[in-house]
């Protein structure tokens, strides 16, 4: 039985992740600034009011957490909000780098003494974060701070390596969540977190730092 601590775990793709751990008999410590009734309901050990893009609230995390040894750390926390060209509004755009990409990289920071030699690192991050793969522009703020957050993944790739510590940087597909307008197009979360899961309990060093889909493609940088 292994401990998983889930960032951004109220909703969507971070629920799943706690129903489907909690199913299959590991530990789900799921994180959150403000719980949803079915978090709640699940029966997952909860940590409430940490905010990813606040030094202050991390390091209440950390407090909280002194002594826990974490085998999984899935980053899932971020946000999406529409930034055209048209409409470039340039809070929103640094919002989205604070969540999606510092805020991530903060987390896993000051986590590091949770982890140990076997332990994983997970960055949800997406392929609208692909430079190859963009062709139809916008959403500037969204996109960049994905590019953004891959970076620092693959960075981490490299750093955590000597520790015995893999990085999966995973996109969970196209996925029906408030997140995306509970799009007809997508997948669900439970079909992406599968595939997820999968991705994950494959890591190891020498497929760390890759850039996955779900699925098991390997996506362009």
């Amino acid at each position: 039985m292994a401990i998983y601590v889930i960032t951004g775990a109220n909703r969507g793709i971070g629920y799943e992740y706690c129903r489907q751990l909690k199913e299959r008999g590991d530990t789900a410590i799921a994180v959150c600034r403000t719980p949803s009734n079915e978090l709640k309901q699940l029966g997952v050990q909860v940590e409430t009011g940490i905010d990813i893009a606040s030094d202050r609230s991390v390091a209440d995390l950390t407090d909280r957490f002194d002594g826990l040894e974490i085998d999984v750390l899935i980053n899932n926390a971020g946000i999406l909000q529409r930034n055209t060209l048209e409409n470039l509004d340039f809070e929103s755009i640094r919002q989205q780098f604070e969540v999606n990409a510092l805020g991530t990289l903060r987390v896993t920071q000051a986590l590091l003494p949770n982890l140990h030699s076997g332990s994983k690192v997970i960055i949800m991050t997406s392929r609208m974060g692909s430079i190859a793969d963009n062709t139809s522009g916008g959403s500037y703020g969204y996109r960049m701070s994905k590019v953004a957050l891959s970076m620092a993944g693959k960075s981490l790739s490299h750093d955590l390596k000597p520790r015995g510590i893999p990085v999966g940087i995973l996109h969970p597909g196209l996925v029906s969540t408030r997140m995306t307008g509970f799009t007809s197009g997508g997948i669900t979360p439970e079909t992406s977190v599968n595939g997820l899961l999968e991705r994950i309990d494959a890591l190891n060093l020498e497929t760390t730092g890759t850039f996955w889909h779900a699925n098991g493609e390997v996506l362009p940088w």
